[in-house]
């Protein structure tokens, strides 16, 4: 499945969150979308916005916190492209069954987000018209993706969002145990060796042979289970 991201930031360059994302994407069926670097000027092309939407499977509004909500360019694409006919209404079914992902970045602690925090509602509860949205064009709307006060991360929590993120863009970060592992020695298999040495391709490849054993001990189990309960 294509996934494009659209993103909306008027400083992208001056983002270390973004700048680590676009970095962070996979190589193939990916398209990254900055909405304030193709206009400029705010006038939208409705036209090629809703050809992006009918070529992709997963949509992924990446954003930064904008007073509870999106940055203006992303709200005026929703008012100018999400149109009756063809986001909703009667002959409106282009997006029917299409994956909705959000991407939010904030600046301040995620567990500022929550009844009785600083910021006193949650952040999927501020995002709910976006979920809204989702719902009146028929379309998934997947959990929210929050990326928190990024500057401040240590190298490992930078290499879990990586990991995360990857998988978010393919849809896999809300996916069953078996389609985690699957995507984990898929990643292996082609990413894990860019530029290894001998000595690091051979631990790539005791992980891929160690996921795989595990994989076949849970089969394993699931089976006795189910011949247990019959």
């Amino acid at each position: 499945m294509k996934t494009l991201i659209i993103v909306s930031h008027p400083e992208l360059m001056e983002s270390h969150t973004q700048r680590f994302l676009w970095e962070s994407l996979p190589e193939q069926d990916v398209t990254w979308h900055h909405l304030e670097a193709v206009y400029p000027d705010g006038v939208i092309d409705v036209t090629a916005e809703q050809r992006l939407l009918k070529g992709h499977g997963r949509i992924v509004f990446q954003f930064p916190l904008y007073w509870y909500s999106s940055p203006p360019l992303l709200k005026a694409w929703q008012d100018a492209v999400l149109t009756e006919g063809f986001a909703y209404g009667r002959f409106g079914s282009q997006l029917v069954g299409k994956e909705l992902q959000l991407v939010v970045a904030t600046g301040v602690p995620e567990k500022d987000y929550q009844a009785g925090g600083l910021e006193q509602f949650t952040l999927p509860e501020l995002m709910r018209p976006f979920q809204a949205t989702a719902i009146k064009c028929q379309m998934q709307y997947f959990p929210l993706f929050v990326i928190s006060q990024f500057d401040y991360m240590s190298e490992q929590e930078r290499r879990k969002l990586l990991i995360q993120y990857r998988q978010v863009l393919t849809g896999r970060l809300w996916g069953t145990l078996e389609e985690k592992e699957a995507w984990f020695e898929e990643e292996l298999t082609t990413l894990g060796k860019v530029h290894l040495s001998e000595d690091d391709c051979l631990q790539v490849d005791l992980l891929i042979q160690q996921l795989q054993t595990n994989r076949e001990h849970l089969n394993d189990l699931n089976w006795t289970l189910q011949e247990m309960r019959e």
